[in-house]
């Protein structure tokens, strides 16, 4: 979840790495620091808070030096504070480290029987020790002292290590957490994200777990668990550095939202065929005979991706007439799940890095399932532990730590996965497909709508903004998008709000109505919409203040609300990617009414690669 940078070569790093951690910032800003080897020997400056403060700090105390490493951080082992904050050094060792050390009181406990004496609340600061400790030993070369510390730790990690000793190289290594090496002409770059480095090359190689690299000016040596030589050709990012900066928008949240019709467009670009009436999966196997004999499929994610999976249920369950089951990753990695070889685990992950969603498909693996991602990020984690590939959303990259435009292209993949199934099964026809992925093409236009109407959200927003608590109600396909749009509001306002399947309203929460609370109801024309107006009946007669979506031209629903939010007349299954586009306006305006960090809200990082 914290950001990582790394250089090596002939220009002075600082600059160059404090810009990488911009990039980076909305991975961790609990705090940063960097840790350079320069003519003086090893300098490490770190500041509390965000970058800005780190900033300063070099600015009073100039750092020169041509090797070096930066962090930023968001906390799980130590309060944030200046002691905590990562590089963390010991006996001319420097390390930033992004995961968590399992057994670390148990090495902790060990290193100071042996004299050792730690200044911070870190786990992380255990592999200076352990490092330093090795090359005063006699390791003849700084990776073999970073194998000799990793072969003590139980956990995970993506670490960069540099030492005074070694002026000239980093050491890095992965086991779980995502690190990237970047190829440049004389000099060489590290960094969790590829954002953080294409300002300076194109040229770049993902980590596999358990492997380590050198990094020098002259190149980068990748070697594998037991140090043998890893040969992988690099690859080459095409999208441009201007993806991710803010392009004109107040917020990267605010400009993800308006990228939506672009982003569903390349999700469905190429894969679906309307002459066929099918669709084409690049990078997924998913043969006929397979597809037939499936029981079940287990859907696994957390959070936003979640939610996505909740709709995707609805949508492979109608059209592919296969049972789904919706499991929260973090729950479904600590029990024994009823899986086999019948079942087809999907995880649907933004980062492709989360670490319960990964742990989740390695249980469903061990137990004969076959996995497939979906997923944003190519090479990441989840897509190289699926055996049945990969659906890349093709969303870019999202910097935001509210998911938008990630969750609605993981709806638009779910809906070319549920068509796919649906005809490898036999359960939809060549013809019906054809009018499905007729719809689906027609998502991006009829989105492009729904930002046009961007302003008629500011009456709402303003009265959530002074409100308490807010409710959301939907059914069918619009229950997950009651749940997801309860989320981005809670996420980046504060204010306290929830989602509920409008028909348990009169199960609880209709006992929180009154004049104070908003209610946001999504009363598009579902199966059961008649029961959805009753709903919002209920609400107006206890003096609740009802918001709805509703459908285009739909007089009756919109005159039972304060406001009424038209979407295009999209159908059922593919209603969820036009409804959330108001929620998530209206969380964005109710955030920047109430002054808080729209896109870095507290206590929260874009991608959980910790447990």
């Amino acid at each position: 979840m914290c950001g990582i940078v790394g250089y090596v070569g002939p220009r002075q790093c600082v600059d160059l790495i404090v810009g990488g951690l911009r990039k980076l910032e909305y991975r961790g800003y609990d705090s940063a620091g960097v840790a350079v080897v320069g003519p003086s020997g090893l300098a490490v400056k770190r500041a509390k808070g965000k970058l800005q403060n780190l900033v300063r700090l070099l600015q009073d105390a100039p750092t020169p030096g041509c090797t070096g490493i930066g962090h930023t951080r968001w906390a799980t082992h130590g309060r944030p504070s200046d002691e905590n904050a990562h590089p963390h050094a010991y006996g001319g060792v420097a390390v930033v480290h992004n995961g968590i050390i399992e057994n670390h009181l148990e090495l902790k406990s060990a290193l100071a029987g042996r004299g050792h004496r730690f200044a911070s609340e870190t786990d992380t600061e255990i592999f200076a020790h352990l490092i330093a400790d090795a090359l005063d030993g006699g390791a003849r070369d700084l990776e073999v002292a970073v194998r000799a510390a990793l072969a003590q730790v139980k956990g995970t990690y993506a670490i960069a290590v540099v030492s005074a000793k070694r002026p000239d190289e980093i050491v890095a290594a992965k086991n779980a957490s995502p690190l990237v090496v970047g190829y440049g002409q004389g000099e060489s770059f590290l960094a969790s994200d590829v954002p953080a480095i294409l300002e300076h090359t194109r040229e770049v190689s993902y980590l596999e777990e358990g492997e380590l690299a050198v990094l020098t000016a002259k190149g980068i040596e990748i070697q594998g668990r037991n140090g043998e030589p890893v040969q992988r050709k690099p690859r080459r990012i095409e999208w441009s550095a201007v993806a991710a900066e803010k392009d004109g928008h107040k917020h990267f949240m605010h400009k993800e939202i308006w990228e939506q019709p672009r982003a569903v467009a390349d999700t469905i670009r190429g894969r679906a065929s309307l002459e066929q009436g099918d669709v084409l999966l690049d990078g997924v196997e998913l043969p006929e005979d397979y597809a037939r004999s499936l029981e079940r499929v287990v859907v696994v994610a957390c959070g936003t991706s979640w939610h996505a999976g909740l709709s995707g249920r609805l949508m492979i369950e109608t059209l592919a007439r296969v049972p789904v089951e919706v499991e929260l990753a973090s729950e479904f990695r600590n029990r024994d799940p009823l899986v086999s070889d019948r079942v087809l685990c999907l995880a649907v992950s933004q980062s492709g890095e989360t670490a319960d969603t990964l742990a989740a498909v390695k249980v469903a693996k061990a137990r004969g399932a076959k996995s497939f991602a979906i997923c944003n990020v190519v090479g990441s984690a989840i897509s190289r532990e699926c055996d049945g590939g990969t659906l890349l959303t093709r969303a870019g990259p999202e910097i935001g730590v509210a998911s938008t435009k990630a969750y609605t292209t993981q709806l638009a993949a779910l809906f070319l996965l549920a068509v796919k199934l649906g005809r490898a099964r036999g359960t939809l026809s060549a013809e019906a497909a054809r009018e499905h992925l007729e719809a689906l093409r027609q998502v991006p236009l009829w989105m492009e709508q729904m930002i046009r109407q961007e302003a008629a959200l500011m009456p709402v927003a303003k009265r959530c903004a002074a409100a308490r608590d807010v409710l959301f109600l939907g059914r069918g396909a619009q229950y997950p998008v009651a749940l997801e749009g309860a989320l981005k509001l809670k996420e980046i306002s504060y204010i306290h709000a929830e989602g509920y399947a409008a028909g348990e309203m009169k199960h609880g929460p209709i006992a929180l109505i009154d004049e104070q609370m908003p209610v946001i109801v999504l009363a598009t024309r579902e199966p059961a919409y008649e029961k959805t107006l009753g709903n919002m009946e209920e609400v107006r007669a206890r003096g609740g203040q009802v918001y709805a979506v509703v459908s285009e031209g739909d007089t009756h629903a919109a005159s039972l609300a304060e406001v009424a939010l038209p979407i295009p007349p999209a159908p059922p299954l593919l209603a969820p990617l036009l409804s959330i586009v108001p929620l998530q306006f209206l969380a964005y305006h109710v955030a920047d009414l109430k002054g808080t960090d729209v896109d870095q809200p507290r206590n929260l990082a874009k991608s959980v690669t910790v447990e």
